[in-house]
Formats: C-alpha cells, sequence, structure tokens
C-alpha cells in the first residue's frame, strides 16, 4: 500500500498540486474561462477545490461519504480562510439546484469520478441544470483500457503493479481480487460496467448537449508526478488522434466542455 492511500492528508496534498500546476493552467488556456462559482461533484477530501479557494473562489463539495466529509471540514479549518467552502453529503441525482441551491455554477468539476458514475448518459443530462450560464465542466478521467484503467493500484496485494489485468475476463479479474476486502472488490468490478473510453466519452457528450471546448489527453498522469515521480508528459498528438489505441496508452484525460445551446 502506497502512503497516499494511508495517510489522507498526503493524498489531499496531492489533489491540491494538481489541481494548481495541471488543472487550473489547462483551464486559463480557454480565455473566456472566468469562473466565481464553482462546484466540486464527487470531492473526496477536497484537495482540489483548495487550489480554487485559496484564489477566492466560492466553492461547493458534494460527495457521498460523511467520514470522508469530515475530514475535508477537518482539514479547511486549518486554512486561511481566502474564499467560500461549503460540503453537501448527498447523492447528487437528490439535489435539485433550482429548489436546493442559492445559485448556479460557472465552473463544474469531476475530477476521476465520471468514470465510476452508472448510467453516464443519465447523469450528464441532470449536470446541465447546475452550469449558469456560459459555464463549463471539467473532466479528468484515466481511459478504460489504459494500464490501470481498472483502478487496480488501490489495492492492497501484489497485483498493485499489474498493468491491464482489469481486461482479463470478468470470472478471472474476480478471482485475483479474492484477497480485497468485499466492498473493494465490488468497487473494482463495478469499473467494468462504467469505465470509459475516449470514444464513448466523446459520444456521450454529443449525445447530450455538451460540445468540447479544449481537451489534452497525457502519456503519463500529471498526479504521478506526486505518487510516483514521474514527470508528466502529453500524449503524442499522433497517438492521441488515433481512436481506441490511443485507449491503451493514454493514462489521463482532461477534457472542459459547454453547452449547446438550445439543446
Amino acid at each position: 500500500m502506497f502512503d497516499f492511500q494511508k495517510d489522507k492528508s498526503i493524498y489531499f496534498d496531492y489533489q491540491y498540486k494538481t489541481a494548481k500546476e495541471y488543472i487550473i493552467p489547462f483551464l486559463n488556456q480557454n480565455k473566456a474561462n472566468n469562473p466565481r462559482k464553482i462546484l466540486e461533484i464527487g470531492c473526496g477530501e477536497a484537495g482540489v477545490l483548495k487550489a480554487f479557494y485559496e484564489n477566492g473562489h466560492d466553492c461547493l463539495g458534494i460527495e457521498l461519504s460523511p467520514s470522508r466529509i469530515k475530514i475535508a471540514e477537518a482539514f479547511y479549518k486549518t486554512l486561511p480562510k481566502t474564499g467560500k467552502i461549503e460540503f453537501i453529503v448527498k447523492n447528487i441525482y437528490d439535489i435539485d439546484p433550482e429548489k436546493d441551491l442559492d445559485h448556479k455554477f460557472d465552473l463544474i468539476i469531476l475530477k476521476d469520478v465520471i468514470e465510476h458514475i452508472p448510467d453516464q448518459e443519465s447523469f450528464l443530462k441532470h449536470l446541465r441544470a447546475f452550469l449558469a450560464p456560459g459555464g463549463s465542466v471539467f473532466f479528468g478521467f484515466p481511459p478504460w483500457y489504459m494500464p490501470f484503467g481498472g483502478h487496480q493500484q488501490i489495492t492492497n496485494s501484489k497485483i498493485t503493479k499489474l498493468p491491464y489485468i482489469h481486461l482479463l475476463p470478468r470470472p478471472l479479474y474476480k478471482w485475483l481480487l479474492r484477497n480485497q476486502r468485499p466492498e473493494q472488490i465490488q468497487e473494482l468490478l463495478e469499473l467494468i460496467d462504467t469505465g470509459l473510453t475516449i470514444e464513448h466519452f466523446e459520444k456521450l457528450l454529443k449525445n447530450t448537449g455538451y460540445t468540447i471546448l479544449q481537451k489534452k489527453h497525457f502519456l503519463t498522469n500529471p498526479i504521478y508526478k506526486y505518487k510516483f515521480g514521474l514527470k508528466p508528459r502529453k500524449q503524442l498528438g499522433i497517438i492521441s488522434a488515433i481512436p481506441y489505441l490511443r485507449n491503451f496508452v493514454t493514462t489521463c484525460a482532461y477534457y472542459e466542455v459547454g453547452l449547446i445551446e438550445n439543446k
């Protein structure tokens, strides 16, 4: 098990640094992007939001796990008050932004979240109601077919370092996971059904009325700089342009998307 899996403060710091050094510069490439009200769905301990909070933004984190929000609240109590931060422990489907929230959002963040969500098409349709006019959504996710697209690195066993094993037949993969906690086995097997390819993601965007404002594919995921000491590298343009093949060698995809008007 890696240190960042055992110590939430380490992982919080990794998420913060990734957002500050990579996500925010990526978003800043869109000159029209000047978000003030920011929502992160599946915020966990809210390390990503810290990078926006310290810049004075009005931030809201939504998370299903009460224990992770307790950790987030404890972390934020130690920080200088520079922006505004609130947390909600709730399923996003149970929130009606028109009734339950006092504003919509200029930027919505989903970092390593969309690949976990069942029925992604319905989710993307629901998400539209949370966006303010001219707002955008940031997605960062590992394409399903990449070496560790099954998130097997979170396990506490020798399979942590085995690439592509999530692509084995389901019964064999389940057998390899047999020594993990039941809830972790369930989470990893659910990824087989929800894991996302680049092609499927872009098709979902088109079907649900979003347009791609900008995108960037990485050969080496930016967060690996902190987790494993690996230098982040952008995917070669020629590889990034080849459908399906790119999924196997792209460890992270960044997208900023907006709504297609009148759809």
